[in-house]
């Protein structure tokens, strides 16, 4: 019997470190988000504990960009960005913060 194995990623596109850390910010901001989504059916408990959670992440994401317009880099390459967020699951991570379709009957 052989096993089947997921589709392998494309590789992640080169990013300097502070590129790294961006993309890493917006998509743990992006999973928060996605917690406290009140279109969401769950718990108030778990909301909360993501929108207490949210504040640091976002000043790591604020930090992470800060440095990069210190350092000088003062454009996001978005193309290449993109890239990264798509093979990090960044799709289906926003999929999270918008509203769910609209059911049959509403």
């Amino acid at each position: 019997m052989s096993a089947v194995w997921p589709p392998e990623l494309p590789p992640l596109p080169a990013l300097t470190q502070a590129e790294g850390k961006v993309v890493d910010g917006y998509l743990e901001v992006l999973d928060l988000l996605g917690r406290i989504n009140p279109a969401r059916s769950g718990d108030t408990y778990g909301r909360l504990r993501a929108a207490q959670a949210l504040v640091g992440k976002a000043s790591s994401l604020r930090d992470a960009l800060a440095l990069m317009h210190e350092r000088g880099e003062s454009e996001l390459h978005g193309t290449t960005l993109a890239t990264a967020l798509r093979v990090l699951d960044g799709e289906r991570r926003a999929a999270r913060v918008t509203l769910p379709p609209l059911s049959r009957g509403r």
